[in-house]
């Protein structure tokens, strides 16, 4: 099978070493053109993975036409808010029949689509050829290619299947679903819980304050996916908690850093100096709130994080106030309900 990843990037490389270990001839679109040249001669891609040496049936390139020429899988691997610029112009350049996949973790600013949705739209591909992979893998522990698990979302089952069996690995197993509006609203929802997490880290709190707030984000993506009609149970699973607990426990989470440094009390402009990457959380959560007041949806913790993103709120007044909201019953049973 031949996959166009397009995002030289820190998962970008890593998603391609894994369908490069499946057996897939991978073009690897850089937009830099040191980065590919470093691909193509010294087969590391140094500016994001100096330790990893990746396979040689990775060929790199910055011509677009060139990494989507004959491409059976479109693999989009790029930061949400440019995602629209980019297949706008490469759209006549990917394969009618290509399946396109997408590893973005976010909803885009504005409009407040999901990125299926814009890829559909920008594309003009049936939705059953779009597709969403996502899950607990962070990027530098599945490059040391550590066992790892995450879920293939597309609404058609057989294209769902064919993307498992492309990047299946004897340390990377991934599970299908046709639940594409749930694993999509846990992969965004969860880094803007991980910032707040992060936040609580930051100020010296402990495991029940983790907990507590890991709980609850829960139930905020659970909330807003079921209104947008997604199955329940799609929280409960690798996309959902998976995801979630890896990305507000793990320091290597670029979200949870990004919120210790807010809970230190350094301003959003410094914590994104000193991490030097794209947190989707960051670049999303206004838009994720946006999304969650069209469909009438509660989601306080959500809330909180963009007062301190967008409106300069301390991180410890956000979780001071989210803390004196008023108690009230889980909802469990209300999602028990749309089971």
């Amino acid at each position: 099978m031949r996959v166009a990843v397009m995002g030289a990037g820190s998962w970008g490389s890593v998603f391609s070493m894994i369908l490069a270990d499946a057996g897939c001839d991978v073009s690897l679109w850089a937009r830099s053109a040191a980065i590919a040249d470093d691909i193509n001669s010294t087969h590391i891609n140094h500016a994001y993975f100096p330790e990893l040496t990746l396979p040689k049936n990775i060929l790199a390139t910055t011509n677009p036409d060139k990494a989507l020429t004959d491409a059976d899988l479109v693999v989009l691997a790029m930061p949400a808010q440019t995602l629209r610029g980019n297949l706008s112009a490469w759209s006549l350049s990917i394969p009618t029949d290509s399946i396109l996949v997408s590893l973005i973790k976010g909803v885009e600013l504005g409009t407040a689509e999901r990125m299926t949705e814009v890829i559909a739209e920008i594309t003009k591909v049936d939705t059953e050829r779009v597709a969403v992979v996502s899950g607990p893998n962070l990027a530098h522990e599945i490059a040391a290619r550590e066992p790892a698990a995450t879920t293939v979302a597309c609404i058609n089952e057989e294209f769902a299947i064919k993307i498992q069996d492309a990047c299946t690995t004897d340390y990377f197993r991934p599970y299908y679903t046709t639940d594409v509006v749930g694993v999509e609203i846990a992969g965004a929802v969860k880094n803007v819980i991980a910032l707040a997490n992060g936040m609580a880290v930051g100020l010296g709190y402990g495991e029940n304050s983790q907990s507590a707030l890991m709980t609850r984000g829960l139930a905020e993506m659970s909330r807003l996916g079921v209104a947008l009609g997604a199955n329940p149970l799609t929280f409960a699973g690798l996309a959902g908690v998976g995801d979630l607990i890896a990305t507000c426990q793990s320091p290597l989470s670029r979200n949870r850093t990004i919120g210790v440094y807010l809970g230190e009390g350094k301003t959003i402009e410094q914590a994104q100096t000193l991490t030097k990457t794209t947190s989707e959380g960051v670049k999303s959560c206004q838009s994720i709130s946006d999304l969650a007041n069209r469909h009438g949806v509660e989601m306080p913790i959500t809330e909180q994080v963009v007062n301190v993103i967008h409106r300069g709120t301390s991180a410890e007044k956000v979780l001071k106030a989210f803390m004196s909201r008023p108690t009230t019953a889980e909802e469990g049973q209300e999602l028990m309900e749309h089971m």
